[in-house]
Formats: C-alpha cells, sequence, structure tokens
C-alpha cells in the first residue's frame, strides 16, 4: 500500500481543527498511540498499539506491525507501507525478539476528506505535528494527488510551521541526543 504524505509542525491545533471543519473532514476518533521502533536492516518497523480515548470507556484498537519505507524529505513524499499481524512479522523478520530502538507515543485527533486521513498530534517530548496523508494505488494520477497535496498545504499554511522531513522516530532520537538514528544505517 502507498500514500503521498506531508509532515510539519502545528502552530495552532486549534485553528488546524477549525480549517479541517471548514474543508469538510469529520473527526473520526481520538487515539493514545504507542509507537515502538525496532532495528531492521531497511526502511522501518513499529508496533503501534492504540487505545480509542474518545470513548466512555477507552477501547483498544487491534494492534498493527507497520513496515514503511520513504525519503526523507519536506515536500509530499510517497510511502510504500504494509501493515502485518505478529505471525507475519514472524515469518518476514525471524522468531527472535526484534532488537527496540525507541519508543514514540503520542495523542492523536484522525479526521477524514474522503480518502485522506488528517492527523493532529500532540508527540510526548516532542509538541504538536500536523499530518496528512493521500492514499495512493495503481489508478491513481500522481499528478493529481501532488495537486490535492499543494491544495491541502496551501490550506492549512496558517495553522503550520516548518515543514518536517523526518519520522517522530527520528525527531525524538534527536531531541534525546541518541547518536544513531533509524536512516543512518
Amino acid at each position: 500500500m502507498k500514500n503521498l504524505e506531508l509532515k510539519a509542525e502545528l502552530r495552532d491545533p486549534n485553528l488546524a481543527r477549525l480549517i479541517c471543519k471548514k474543508i469538510g473532514a469529520s473527526q473520526v476518533v481520538k487515539l493514545r498511540q504507542t509507537d515502538v521502533y525496532y532495528n531492521v536492516t531497511r526502511g522501518r518497523l513499529k508496533k503501534r498499539t492504540s487505545i480509542a480515548i474518545d470513548r466512555a470507556v477507552g477501547s483498544p484498537e487491534p494492534i498493527e506491525y507497520i513496515f514503511y519505507d520513504r525519503e526523507n524529505r519536506t515536500d509530499p513524499k510517497v510511502s510504500d507501507y504494509h501493515i502485518y499481524t505478529h505471525a507475519q512479522v514472524q515469518e518476514r523478520f525471524g522468531q527472535a525478539p526484534l532488537p527496540e530502538w525507541l519508543t514514540v507515543e503520542k495523542n492523536r485527533e484522525l479526521f477524514l476528506l474522503d480518502s485522506v486521513r488528517i492527523h493532529i498530534d500532540d508527540v510526548i517530548d516532542l509538541g504538536w505535528y500536523f499530518e496528512f496523508e493521500i492514499l495512493i494505488n495503481e489508478n491513481t494520477d500522481m499528478e493529481k494527488a501532488h495537486e490535492q497535496a499543494a491544495q491541502l498545504k496551501a490550506t492549512f499554511l496558517p495553522a503550520l510551521g516548518e515543514p518536517i522531513a523526518t519520522s517522530y522516530s527520528d525527531l525524538l532520537a534527536q531531541h534525546k541526543g541518541l547518536v544513531e538514528d533509524q536512516q543512518s544505517k
């Protein structure tokens, strides 16, 4: 599976929420997510546990193992990703426990605009971030997808700070002073 995504600092979460409402994006859920990143030779692998925090009793979502590979750049970029079960991870990466690299915790507000996922993220120890993901497949007109990405970026620009090229894991590793980041291996 693939998506075209953009990530940026978020200077004004309330303004981003208002923009979501204005453009017709629906808030789907508020989540508390914990992503455990593993050391793998290529790409990134994380185990995601999520709990819906906007329901009466926090309800756990299914655990996902997400493997993805993408360039580190600030422009909208294509991310190639696969969602695995625990058994599929063991089949692909072996039975031995994978070495953990670091853990990223965040509170995520998920909005949907047609097939676009919009995230307003409060990342623990890092602050507020904004991200959108435009789902793409073999039938997607990439020129139109990039036009849509440019339009979304322009629409949310008043709420955004600097664009982000890397993952939250890299930002957290840098924040914690870890020497090695996932992409430098």
